[in-house]
């Protein structure tokens, strides 16, 4: 069958339809990766669309389906760990699904913030967006997004929203966990490092860590309970404060790796061996967790698949088709594992650790 492009030129969707032998709504339909698609129609259709290096325009397909092919991730987080994860798994799966990821940060507290996710809508036309905390638990944001009937999912908020899809973990669980291995090994004074107020982690975590404490008939010292905002200087202000006590902790449960990362940091200044003389936890299993010494226990927080799943519960709507059930609201939230992660941080009070010799290259 002839092709109608011209030797060199772009190919065109027609070149595509005519090659494969369909129509064009057919090839329309296998590169929205929409339903009503013979699964060997759409695997030819793939084929011939390599072999022709076709590339649809973001234009042409916003126009023949009412999207932009766009969606955005809203931040507003002091962890690049927990961004990056998120950015990460994200981006990689609005590329494999034929769309963009357009992202942003926005300040959490700003008095115009109604007004920047307006404009933000308007100026993009995303087909959805993924809101991280604390914008995923600011009223500002949800109003705008419900005002402008953009579908958004998001991503660890403080509760469930009715309408709004969501996807998290179990932080409670998983800081129980945390707080149950470091009792396991035999430690009764630990202490705890809060994320700030206006991160709905922050509670849940302080929650698991005290019911744990709790259910193993241990007082929680308030003299060992800092707040810090989820970086690593406030991990060191709040190890400083801690192991100045009369009587130190045997632990240190920080709620996330930078932090914990900062009480590391400290009890190395004070010349304290760690875990010998002090365990150190953190939360998130960040890159950094790995490459310290010693290595730290943490909690991995499954923020790649989380970012994987919102895009996904984002497209999955537009490419229903309209003859399947909808959601119920309870399967639009969903809870994913969460890992326990033992490295050598942690040990039982008063363990002897071997120290890398300085001779060793």
């Amino acid at each position: 069958m002839a092709i109608s492009s011209k030797a060199g030129s772009t190919a065109t969707i027609t070149d595509v339809a005519d090659k494969a032998g369909v129509s064009i709504k057919t090839v329309s339909r296998v590169i929205n990766q929409e339903p009503g698609v013979h699964a060997k129609t759409r695997a030819h259709v793939l084929k011939v669309v390599e072999e022709l290096k076709y590339r649809p325009k973001l234009s042409a397909r916003s126009l023949a389906g009412a999207r932009s092919f766009l969606i955005g991730l809203l931040y507003y987080d002091p962890s690049a760990a927990f961004v990056g994860g998120v950015q990460q798994g994200a981006t990689l799966r609005c590329r494999e699904s034929g769309y963009h990821l357009v992202v942003e940060s926005l300040h959490n507290d700003a008095p115009d913030l109604e007004q920047q996710v307006d404009h933000m809508i308007s100026a993009l036309r995303p087909d959805g967006m993924i809101l991280t905390p604390p914008l995923c638990d600011n009223p500002q944001v949800l109003k705008a997004l419900r005002e402008s009937e953009t579908p958004c999912v998001l991503i660890s908020p403080a509760r469930d929203v009715e309408g709004m899809p969501s996807v998290r973990m179990n932080d409670t669980r998983a800081a129980s966990e945390i707080t149950n291995l470091l009792i396991s090994l035999g430690h009764k004074s630990i202490a705890f490092i809060k994320g700030p107020p206006n991160q709905a982690a922050s509670a849940l975590r302080y929650k698991g860590y005290a019911n744990a404490m709790r259910a193993h008939g241990l007082a929680i010292d308030k003299d060992l309970v800092h707040t810090g905002d989820f970086t690593f200087a406030t991990g060191v202000e709040g190890a400083h404060q801690i192991l100045s006590q009369r009587v130190r902790p045997t632990a240190v449960f920080a709620s996330n790796d930078d932090m914990a990362l900062g009480v590391l940091a400290a009890a190395q200044r004070l010349g304290l061996s760690v875990p010998g003389e002090l365990s150190i936890a953190g939360f998130d299993d960040s890159n950094a967790a790995g490459l310290v010494w010693p290595p730290l226990t943490t909690v991995r927080q499954p923020m790649y698949e989380m970012a994987r799943m919102a895009v996904d519960m984002l497209i999955a709507p537009q490419r229903r088709d309209d003859a399947e059930e909808p959601e119920t609201e309870a399967s639009l939230h969903r809870v994913l594992d969460h890992e326990l992660v033992v490295r050598d941080s942690t040990s039982a009070p008063g363990h002897k650790v071997a120290v890398p010799s300085k001779r060793a290259r």
